[in-house]
């Protein structure tokens, strides 16, 4: 059996390159991520720590409207609870940076209360993801409050 050269070009870029380009997220790693950033708000409305523990990297940082977080906070935030009545999320963009990180982006609107204090909706958040030994982890998450934000 012989190799054409063409072919061994093309799978040694795809190894380098971890067989996706920056720009344009395979449809996989696409629905994956935002599957888990759906999952997420599921499982805040539940508290559903256990959920977290799995979906956070251990230095994973969260900006919060009080500032920055780590994960050990964060999952105390869930489980405490906030009260979620509702919230929608909509606009998905994935953005692949390199082959085992992405960034996704979106605008989502909520009616929480925390502390007995409304959350501030709408928002576009953002979700920095990493792989590590073969598993997404979200590893950065932000929220930025736009008072007059347009849907997307």
């Amino acid at each position: 059996m012989s190799i054409k050269p063409g072919l061994l070009l093309g799978l040694g870029l795809a190894l380098i390159t971890g067989g996706a380009s920056a720009a344009a997220p395979a449809p996989d790693v696409e629905k994956t991520l935002i599957q888990l950033e759906k999952d997420s708000w599921v499982a805040w409305q539940k508290h559903d720590t256990k959920f977290y523990n799995r979906f956070l990297s251990d230095d994973h940082v969260e900006v919060g409207f009080a500032g920055p977080d780590g994960k050990a906070n964060v999952v105390k935030g869930v489980e405490s609870g906030c009260t979620v009545k509702s919230y929608d999320t909509k606009g998905f963009k994935v953005t692949r940076l390199g082959p085992d990180t992405a960034v996704v982006t979106y605008w989502a609107t909520q009616d929480t209360l925390c502390g007995g204090q409304p959350v501030p909706t709408p928002v576009w958040a953002s979700s920095l993801y990493v792989r590590r030994k073969g598993q997404w982890l979200n590893a950065v998450y932000q929220q930025s409050a736009i008072p007059a934000a347009p849907k997307p």
